[in-house]
């Protein structure tokens, strides 16, 4: 018994001291990429995208936020498969609004609503950048984004999303802290992932790598770009200025239902990563369950033991709170009022991930705004698009 608790205790904690210190190391990273944003020369000519699809909360703002971007030069195109999924008085006056209709059968109705935009493109565009309608970002974010795109080797940039939610309710805690363990996985060298919400491509990289056809008869156009671009053999860099605040909250049973649809399509998209993920996540809940047994039993090692899992996980969210407050304004506010909250929930942060782990194990099916989707893997057989 000794063996086993001590055995799954010292690995659980390598894994924890792996991430603190990556997240330590990724307060440089931050600085420098936060120094290029401010300094940085290299300003393309931009198509900014955004997806639209229905009313939701603060949808004005969120688009306003979009088209009030301290960049020379930039078109902003909303995207919606028919008019009226556009609420009335949302579109910002620089924006134009591109209907992509049914488009692809079996491809994914945001997925379709790019395509769409991107045919739309001016011309003289050199690089594509994409955001999400739920998420409200600062007037630097563009250049934030654009920025690591001047380095030879980088394909794509992305940011990521910090979840900021009023009322801090007990779900909307957790979701912020399920989100803030992949934050704390993004830093310096080859990001991970690419996210949807915030990404940026060149037109040249984009064609080449045919992005197109890899988004084809896919749900996922975040997870499509990133394997045609690695597939390319470029990398995706991470732009901590291009941070995106999502201030939306929501209850337990929507909560497990979102945690689901990132799960499962990770698992058919990226299946090693959501392995890794699993792998990870029984390691530590195996480890604090058998200290807590040895603890009860009068152990008081495996009380110690238990301590320092617990402790652990309020230091990884200490550490990437940190480093979100570094980039985002929202961010610093947020843990100012509920900074203690969300660190009391820490521990419970892994058992919500085997729970969902566990939900997103079988079946292909996701629902996402009012409709099912069967997912397959994109790029398997990508055939010619569009030029």
């Amino acid at each position: 018994m000794h063996a086993l608790v001590y055995g799954f205790g010292a690995t659980a904690l390598a894994l924890a001291a792996r991430s603190i210190v990556s997240l330590w190391r990724s307060r440089a990273c931050y600085a420098a990429r936060l120094a290029d944003r401010d300094q940085s020369r290299y300003l393309p000519r931009v198509t900014l995208i955004v997806p639209v699809k229905g009313p939701e909360e603060g949808l004005a703002e969120n688009l306003r936020s979009l088209a009030s971007q301290d960049y020379p030069a930039y078109d902003l195109i909303v995207a919606a498969r028919e008019a009226e999924d556009v609420p009335p008085g949302v579109l910002p006056e620089r924006a134009r609004l591109v209907l992509a209709g049914d488009g692809e059968a079996l491809t994914g109705e945001k997925v379709n609503n790019l395509i769409a935009a991107v045919r739309h493109a001016a011309p003289a565009t050199e690089v594509f950048a994409f955001a999400d309608s739920d998420g409200r970002v600062e007037a630097g974010w563009l250049r934030a984004l654009v920025a690591p795109l001047a380095e030879p080797d980088a394909g794509a940039a992305t940011g990521y999303r910090a979840y900021v939610p009023e009322p801090a309710g007990a779900p909307s805690l957790m979701r912020a802290l399920w989100n803030g363990s992949i934050l704390a996985s993004l830093g310096a060298g080859d990001a991970p992932l690419a996210w949807g919400g915030a990404m940026a491509i060149r037109r040249e990289t984009f064609f080449e790598a045919r992005v197109p056809d890899f988004w084809k008869g896919t749900v996922s156009d975040d997870y499509g770009l990133a394997e045609a671009v690695r597939r390319a053999g470029k990398r995706i860099r991470f732009a901590p200025g291009a941070l995106v605040a999502s201030a939306d909250h929501l209850g337990w049973r929507a909560l497990f239902g979102w945690i689901r649809r990132q799960l499962v399509i990770t698992r058919v998209y990226n299946p090693r990563l959501w392995w890794m993920s699993l792998g990870a996540t029984v390691i530590y809940c195996s480890a604090t369950a058998a200290s807590a047994a040895a603890a009860v039993s009068g152990d008081a090692a495996g009380l110690g033991l238990l301590g320092l899992l617990l402790a652990q996980e309020a230091v990884k969210a200490a550490g990437w709170m940190g480093l979100a407050a570094l980039a985002l304004p929202a961010a610093r506010a947020w843990r100012r009022r509920h900074g203690r909250r969300l660190l009391g929930w820490a521990p419970l942060n892994p058992w919500v991930w085997l729970a969902g782990l566990a939900f997103s194990a079988c079946g292909r099916q996701i629902e996402w705004r009012g409709r099912r989707y069967r997912l397959r893997r994109p790029g398997l057989h990508p055939k010619p698009h569009f030029d």
